[in-house]
């Protein structure tokens, strides 16, 4: 019997030394939460000198984690076993993450630096009032191109050049079925969110005719490629283009005018957050104009933060291939959220556009 209490005592020791420990950890981990934070942004998205930054002025450490692709960062945050305090999607995957309840609403009150941000930029129809995102980047999807290496009538004004006989085995697109059949429905003057059976057979069709133009489709390995003139003509972003552009004066970049894609990349608290007050000093540190100049300037996107404008070279932010007018902006669309079943059509579509490329 004394046995018997004495195991039973011992058990209720250990226990408690357990409850003990548990609990410290907790309230360590709790405590640690206001101390750090984890973004999870794209890759080369940020100047690594405003995280030190940052990190410096709130003493809150920053671990950054990047993803290559909407889809990626969507799936990661939907398993949530990572507690992630800031991501960076776009327009449409924002419109998803409200949909399922993966967002936290945004305190304006603790943003005050959203008042630098233009009012173009703001209020758009995937999250209206700014509720749940916060402008970061912006952008299109056009051609860059080295004007030395084609013939002198190409001027990428219409996606029609892109089939020009001269460019066989010379044009390179990015892996993405939003952007490359979009492209396709662009080119035939149909809108690249077209819920169409018809029209994205029809947009496909054409695609597979652009075939032996075709030298590749790939990622980001495209930029060396360009920079070194291996590469003559690619369908890109706007701000990958202008890092090429940076490192290779001889390209140039255009938006065709029958219409493209005008993106959007805003910030995001995911529900995830163990900092939500950190989150928000994180994004309304990246809208102060000296920061979001910086930014701009690192990354080569274009940012929507106006203050920031006033610190940025003038040559930059009047480059209407990267910064295009409001008339131009009217030819663009946004990408909307197409659900489940209509990107699984995109991406069928996009995969018999590759089987036919030898």
């Amino acid at each position: 019997m004394r046995d018997l209490v004495q195991a039973t005592v011992g058990i209720i020791i250990v226990c408690a030394l357990l409850f003990v420990a548990v609990d410290q950890m907790q309230s360590a981990g709790s405590k640690g939460s206001k101390d750090s934070l984890t973004v999870y942004n794209w890759g080369e998205y940020i100047d690594p000198e405003l995280i030190d930054k940052f990190e410096e002025e709130t003493g809150i450490k920053v671990t950054y984690e990047t993803f290559d692709s909407n889809e990626a960062m969507l799936t990661k945050i939907q398993q949530g076993g990572s507690a992630y305090d800031i991501a960076v999607p776009s327009e449409y995957t924002i419109e998803s993450m409200k949909e399922e309840d993966l967002l936290i609403p945004i305190d304006h009150d603790l943003v005050p630096n959203i008042k630098n941000i233009n009012a173009d930029f703001l209020d758009l129809a995937f999250d209206k009032g700014n509720k749940y995102s916060i402008p970061y980047f912006w952008g299109t999807v056009g051609i860059v191109y080295n004007p030395s290496l084609i013939d002198d009538h190409l001027t990428f004004e219409s996606w029609e050049d892109l089939w020009d006989p001269s460019l066989k085995d010379k044009v390179f697109l990015v892996d993405g079925s939003r952007e490359v059949i979009g492209m396709g429905l662009n080119s035939i003057g149909e809108s690249l969110n077209a819920k169409d059976d018809a029209l994205l057979r029809k947009a496909t069709d054409k695609l597979i005719t652009l075939s032996p133009n075709i030298k590749a489709i790939i990622g980001d390995e495209i930029t060396p490629l360009m920079i070194n003139n291996e590469a003559t003509v690619a369908l890109t972003w706007s701000g990958q283009a202008a890092d090429m552009m940076w490192e290779n004066e001889e390209l140039n970049f255009a938006v065709p005018q029958e219409g493209s894609n005008l993106w959007f990349d805003n910030m995001v608290i995911p529900k995830t957050s163990k900092n939500v007050e950190g989150a928000h000093k994180f994004i309304n540190f990246m809208l102060d104009p000296e920061n979001a100049a910086q930014n701009a300037d690192y990354v080569g996107y274009s940012t929507p933060n106006e203050a920031a404008w006033e610190l940025m070279d003038e040559e930059v932010i009047s480059d209407e291939r990267f910064y295009p007018s409001n008339e131009q902006r009217e030819t663009l669309e946004v990408y909307e959220n197409l659900g489940l079943e209509w990107l699984g059509k995109y991406n069928e579509y996009f995969l018999d556009f590759k089987m036919s490329i030898k």
